[in-house]
């Protein structure tokens, strides 16, 4: 409060400035009645009379400030408040009015035929009681309007602060989600090629473990190479599925044949980071993994109305009768969950038999360039929640 009432101190020059234009006003509306009124009075007369009065109001001003603030009308109590302010704003006016009185008759600004000072303020209060009430309510409007404002801008700026914080928060979490995903889904594919790698050596086939261990470690070097993102362009994603595909090509030899035809134009695509392994292994699982002869699979990569197409095809024994694709497992599972938070519903992810035999993975997203992926990824995922 006492620093509240500095500041007001400290806008002194505002405070005349303001009350002068408001003198000033006055004055106007004064010398039009002396005109029409043919008033003999000089007209300097008027104007140090209005700017004596507005003078003093100027002066008082900082006090009324304090006093609106001291005994602010509020809910609750509002009645009380009220009418102690009214009591005030008499006080003042009639302070005012004797000030003034005091001022003219010093400066002998107007003549008068009566020299009982008892009787100027009589004549002064039934003359300026209810104007000088009126400015005093003036005052306490402006204030009030001004604190509103202020108040008005701190809670914008609390809920904006608020907005921010759970945008963050928001935009933290998903990445937890899709971070809790990522390092469910590499686990699972390393126990798996661990798995494979045990059986390698128990058969006895030492050079061939060596090799799928050379092989994990160049994916697994990659893999962390690019550890914090959550979208890596094609290129890159089909490097990382080269060095996955040389791990099975250990296990399958001859059997496991491999076919990529990814449009040039997908190249630079931002796609989720791991995304083909988990349905490529899928494919090689259910595919060739539940047949003795050799099997194909083909990976196309093409673009349609801005949206990236993903289809892994194999020409194993397909899915079984009945069977949607929903229960293939953690790596579909998860490959739509990651989908889904990237890109809302603006992805999908369909499992369907083949024309022939075998069955294909279609998954489709929006095309993103991967330098524009980096700079839109928090803001999309905020405006998609």
């Amino acid at each position: 409060m006492e620093n509240s009432f500095k500041h007001d101190v400290r806008n002194y020059p505002l405070y005349f400035l303001l009350w002068t234009l408001f003198g000033l006003f006055y004055f106007s509306q004064g010398m039009t009645q002396r005109l029409v009124l043919h008033d003999a009075t000089p007209w300097w007369r008027n104007l140090v009379a209005w700017l004596v009065g507005v003078y003093i109001w100027a002066l008082l001003t900082p006090a009324i400030l304090w006093l609106g603030r001291r005994f602010p009308i509020e809910r609750g109590d509002w009645l009380r408040q009220a009418g102690l302010q009214l009591m005030l704003s008499a006080g003042f006016s009639a302070v005012e009015l004797i000030l003034e009185d005091l001022l003219y008759s010093g400066m002998h600004l107007f003549p008068s035929d009566t020299s009982d000072f008892r009787v100027v303020i009589a004549r002064s209060l039934v003359r300026g009681f209810h104007g000088g009430i009126l400015n005093y309510w003036i005052v306490l409007g402006l204030q009030w309007g001004v604190l509103y404002y202020h108040r008005y801008r701190e809670r914008s700026q609390e809920v904006l602060q608020m907005q921010l914080r759970a945008s963050e928060l928001q935009s933290q979490l998903v990445s937890a989600q899709l971070n809790a995903l990522k390092m469910q889904l590499q686990p699972h594919f390393l126990f798996n090629t661990l798995n494979a790698i045990t059986v390698l050596v128990r058969q006895q086939r030492s050079r061939d473990a060596e090799q799928m261990l050379g092989h994990l470690g160049d994916l697994l070097r990659g893999v962390l190479e690019d550890v914090d993102a959550q979208e890596v362009s094609l290129r890159r994603e089909l490097e990382y599925l080269q060095l996955y595909l040389s791990i099975e090509q250990v296990r399958f030899a001859d059997r496991l044949r491999v076919e990529i035809a990814a449009d040039p134009a997908t190249q630079e695509a931002s796609v989720p980071q791991l995304i083909l392994q988990p349905l490529v292994e899928n494919a090689i699982r259910h595919g060739i993994g539940r047949s003795s002869s050799a099997g194909r699979i083909l990976i196309r990569a093409t673009t349609i109305e801005g949206r990236v197409e993903v289809r892994v095809e194999d020409d194993g024994p397909g899915l079984s009768p009945g069977s949607s694709g929903e229960d293939q497992g953690i790596g579909l599972a998860n490959t739509r969950a990651r989908l889904r938070q990237l890109y809302g519903e603006d992805a999908t992810l369909e499992i369907e038999n083949g024309n022939d035999r075998g069955a294909i993975v279609i998954m489709r997203f929006p095309f993103r360039r991967q330098s524009e992926s980096m700079a839109t990824y928090a803001v999309d995922n905020t405006d998609r929640r």
